[in-house]
């Protein structure tokens, strides 16, 4: 899954998640749900281990969203018989569907970010975005210096909090300790990120990086016929589950049933 270009790869996870949102019934995203899972720990070559624990912590966030979504739905989705009723609450067949549908979904929605970001790199992607959509060299490359700041920032803002400890400078309670303590640590940043991003300014111009089109790579990007099988089986696993889901009687687009 890594070697699949990161732009068909982009489209492969977008259509599918926009038309995903279209169905409010149960047993398509599950169905989906269950092959993104297949596909991100069987294929993408993602760390269990890791996955797993950003799994279970958006699990307990869409349990929420589709618990809430049960209990709230409108007249159009809370159709059906009465499960139960506790004071103020009270849960339908048609609201049960309905947080299931939402809770299969965000998880769904999860699932296509995790594959995307763990199997997608960054270079990849800009160097995707340079031939495949015809991106600025000039923007691409400053995309990719900008994200290489991230770690450098983050290693300068912890320097900055070791030296505010060794010169007994503590951490300020309140509001206006809290704006005090923001102004402390983002002048100097934004101080050092001025200096560098004007060195790489600089770097990148004497190296030729002026917007022409007409230069060479060291890596190209190419869209083979493995990027669109790719394409294709995300797109039609959803409607072969779609296509499941209306045989056993339960597909319903919005709010309508088929």
């Amino acid at each position: 899954m890594k070697k699949v270009n990161p732009v068909v790869k982009l489209l492969a996870i977008l259509v599918p998640g926009l038309c995903l949102s279209l169905f409010y019934d149960w047993f398509t995203p599950l169905f989906y749900l269950l092959f993104l899972l297949l596909m991100t720990f069987g294929y993408g070559k993602i760390p269990l281990k890791k996955g797993v624990k950003i799994f279970a912590i958006f699990l307990l966030l869409s349990f929420g969203f589709g618990w809430t979504a049960a209990l709230y739905a409108n007249d159009g989705f809370a159709g059906g018989d009465v499960i139960f009723t506790f004071g103020w609450m009270t849960l339908t067949t048609g609201g049960l569907q309905t947080g299931l549908s939402i809770m299969f979904r965000s998880l769904c929605f999860l699932m296509m970010s995790m594959m995307f970001i763990f199997t997608t790199d960054t270079t990849q992607l800009m160097m995707s975005f340079i031939h495949q959509c015809k991106l600025p060299p000039k923007f691409a490359y400053g995309i990719i210096a900008g994200y290489r700041f991230l770690p450098v920032f983050q290693h300068e803002f912890q320097l900055l909090q070791k030296a505010h400890q060794i010169r007994g400078v503590g951490r300020l309670k309140g509001i206006k300790g809290k704006i005090h303590q923001f102004q402390r640590y983002s002048i100097p940043l934004l101080a050092n990120g001025i200096r560098k991003a004007e060195r790489v300014a600089i770097a990148m111009e004497s190296k030729g990086f002026t917007g022409d089109r007409n230069r060479t790579y060291y890596h190209r990007t190419y869209v083979t016929a493995r990027d669109w099988i790719f394409f294709a089986m995300m797109i039609g696993m959803l409607v072969v589950g779609a296509f499941i889901s209306y045989k056993l009687g339960y597909l319903k687009i919005f709010n309508k049933q088929f």
